[in-house]
């Protein structure tokens, strides 16, 4: 959108009312922009001197405008602010976010650009510039003023409505809006109506961002190769998309493709080197290949760029103690798996770390310390009345089979086969953990039979629900959570066959504090599924039908 088209008189904006941050380590360059801001007539202007200062106020404040430099000295730069400010809901659709910087490297420029500063301002500022970018940016953000109360509370499919009626308002930010809400249908789990609007909006011009939006859903469909395909053209068309490589590098790990997804990686990582989660999806996919040198250049820089960042998670250190243990540099191996469990002191890191320091003693050809691991494990095991992650489950399988244990290890396998029944990519992982040891047959088998239990006790529960039976059918679905409380199409059933009886039987306070607490599981074990919002606002309108009945 050009924003020859937008207006840009300072006198039409009341300044006065808003309430603006400025982010710098230098209380000259904050004086400065203060003063610009206050002959606009600016009156609520806050200050912070570090990142860890701005995420304090961002997390008390919703600020109207924020002016951030890139650069902040010790502690989060500007880009891992504003990366924290949008993972943790603290900026509405109309705030605007300018990233102010010396800074002209283009790793720097393309790293904030990745997480969407509204303009990158470049240092010196003269203050008509500022004011002019200001006014020009705040414009265009206020069409989604309304939006902004139903983007808070979370009500996507709502968010989605008003961006269409701000359409009708304000077609000159028809793009903008249409964005905007292909990005709520998804949130809200109705990615056919995303990729309606998509498809609106490539009917009027090639925008690379709506291609690429169409390829994350056909890829969310397994439509792997069709998804690849639009990916790679997106990245023929502009090369600097960085978004597409890390999607086209997860079309490739889909289809079990590892070294064209390490390639794309790879590529992506030296146009933009400053991304947490990039450089450790690379690490482990080099780790996988076995390319020790590229993975332990990844997990270093992932450590290094993470450490104030709100992405930094235990599993670069859990990566580079296994590059370490493969390089047979057992200590700083151990040494960086008690650095993990102190940035992150739970349960699941404790696990990790001794699953990880087994591996670390079998890889160096410590066998008696490998096997020790191992009975520590089968301790912890049995302490713990759940399972961990599919990773920590699948790598916890890999070691105990390899220092000697046959049982636990075959009953966390068939665990996350029965979790994960019709995931051909997991399972073909799983049966070459059963090859490598040395049970490739009984692996198959094993795959076979857990496959069908799954199969079964969701296909079960859910003849009972359509025959009528829905009491027995929330019976045998209880159970079944129960016996695989993490598969997503047991979970999703379960939820819809609670709000079927609550619809036909009328509500029930339990039965809906049961179907919104299986919901929320299906949420934390995997964001963004499909049905989530479709069945949360069933939910929400059978309670707000209970309230009208009462009224």
């Amino acid at each position: 959108m050009s924003e020859r088209a937008l207006p840009i008189s300072i006198n039409a904006v009341n300044w006065a009312d808003k309430h603006y941050l400025i982010v710098d380590d230098f209380i000259g360059v904050r004086q400065l922009l203060r003063e610009s801001l206050r002959n606009l007539g600016a009156k609520n202007i806050d200050q912070a001197s570090s990142g860890g200062e701005a995420m304090v106020l961002l997390a008390k404040t919703r600020y109207d405008v924020v002016l951030c430099d890139y650069n902040l000295g010790e502690g989060k730069n500007g880009q891992q602010v504003l990366e924290e400010a949008r993972v943790r809901g603290l900026l509405m659709p109309s705030s605007v976010w300018l990233m102010v910087s010396a800074e002209k490297a283009v790793e720097s420029v393309m790293g904030a650009a990745e997480h969407q500063p509204d303009a990158y301002l470049l240092k010196p500022i003269t203050e008509g510039v500022l004011l002019t970018r200001l006014n020009r940016v705040w414009h265009r953000k206020q069409v989604f003023r309304e939006i902004d109360t139903a983007f808070g509370e979370k009500d996507y499919l709502r968010a989605a409505r008003l961006c269409e009626e701000q359409i009708a308002k304000h077609r000159v930010h028809e793009i903008d809006l249409l964005r905007m809400k292909a990005s709520m249908l998804l949130k809200a789990g109705v990615p056919e109506q995303a990729r309606e609007v998509y498809e609106r909006v490539l009917a009027q011009r090639e925008y690379q961002w709506a291609r690429a939006g169409i390829a994350k859903i056909r890829m969310a469909n397994g439509e792997n190769e069709q998804a690849r395909q639009i990916f790679q053209n997106v990245i023929n068309e502009n090369r600097w998309y960085i978004d597409a490589y890390d999607q086209l590098a997860t079309a490739y790990t889909n289809m079990g493709m590892h070294e064209d997804a390490c390639t794309i990686l790879e590529r992506a990582t030296k146009l933009s080197p400053n991304s947490v989660l990039r450089q450790r999806s690379f690490g482990n996919v080099c780790l996988r290949l076995g390319n020790i040198g590229l993975a332990e250049k990844a997990f270093r820089k992932c450590i290094a760029i993470g450490e104030y960042s709100i992405n930094k998670t235990p599993e670069a250190y859990f990566g580079l103690a296994r590059v370490c243990g493969r390089k047979n540099e057992t200590k700083e191996a151990l040494q960086l798996l008690l650095a993990a469990q102190r940035e992150f002191a739970t349960d699941e890191v404790q696990l990790r770390a001794k699953v990880t320091e087994g591996m670390v003693y079998h890889e160096s050809g410590d066998y008696r310390r490998a096997r020790k691991a191992g009975d520590d494990i089968e301790e912890m095991l049995r302490q713990r009345g759940d399972r961990p992650d599919v990773t920590t489950c699948l790598e916890m399988a890999t070691l105990l089979f390899a220092v000697g244990v046959k049982e636990p290890p075959v009953e966390l396998l068939c665990y996350v086969i029965k979790n994960n029944h019709d995931n051909a990519v997991l399972l073909e992982e799983v049966q070459g953990i059963f090859e490598k040891a040395r049970m490739g047959d009984e692996g198959k088998a094993l795959i076979s039979a857990s496959k069908k239990e799954a199969s079964d006790l969701m296909n079960q529960g859910v003849l009972l629900w359509k025959t009528g039976k829905v009491e027995e059918a929330v019976t045998w679905m209880r159970d079944a959570r129960r016996k695989v409380p993490n598969n997503l199409r047991i979970l999703f059933n379960a939820a819809q066959i609670l709000i079927s009886h609550m619809q036909q039987r009328g509500f029930d306070q339990n039965l809906s504090d049961e179907a919104t607490e299986v919901l929320l599981h299906v949420d934390k074990v995997a964001p963004g599924q499909q049905r989530f919002a479709q069945l949360m606002e069933q939910l929400a309108s059978l309670g707000r039908s209970k309230e009208n009945a009462s009224a």
